[in-house]
């Protein structure tokens, strides 16, 4: 009776070796390993890639598409960035709204995860969110490109009904 058991055991170990310690099978899966909340990306994302050697990712959506939270966020159709733990570095394709303007978000960080926050460097200045709003993927609505004006944007790829002088996007850039 006793042999039967002995020879289950190293096939239960090793499933369960495998299982605790296989690689992480989504963009989700490689945010939470790395100490981030899955709900920086939104809902959906099944094409990505990272490289095991940089950890630089790339996920592409099926079109850019806006998310609200306390915040607004743009995603564009590629995202891009560099994984280490409580980081996102060298971040493309994602912008915060401020006020009517959409700033390129490019690092993400948790300094202390203790302290219930999370950093957007959007360039000029930080910004601090709370971490429970990033808790799940949230739903991404279609980009309406006449919603807001990009401080990226020349006057003449302007898209709405706003009439903007070039020195106006000048002087805010």
């Amino acid at each position: 009776m006793r042999i039967p058991f002995l020879s289950l055991f190293p096939a239960l170990f090793l499933t369960f070796f495998l299982t605790a310690h296989s690689p992480p099978s989504s963009i989700y899966d490689h945010l939470k390993h790395n100490g981030l909340p899955i709900g920086l990306l939104p809902k959906g994302i099944s094409d990505f890639s990272i490289d095991p050697n940089t950890n630089r990712f790339h996920v592409n959506l099926t079109q850019p598409c806006n998310s609200e939270f306390e915040i607004q966020l743009h995603y564009d159709f590629n995202i891009s960035g560099v994984l280490s733990f409580g980081k996102i570095a060298n971040l493309s394709g994602v912008s915060q709204q401020e006020l009517f303007l959409w700033f390129p978000v490019i690092n993400i960080r948790v300094d202390d995860p203790t302290s219930g926050l999370i950093n957007f460097d959007v360039g000029v200045v930080d910004k601090q969110f709370s971490l429970s709003l990033f808790e799940i993927p949230r739903d991404c609505t279609a980009f309406d490109p006449k919603g807001s004006l990009s401080i990226s944007q020349k006057p003449s790829e302007l898209l709405g009904t706003e009439i903007v002088e070039e020195h106006m996007l000048r002087a805010i850039s």
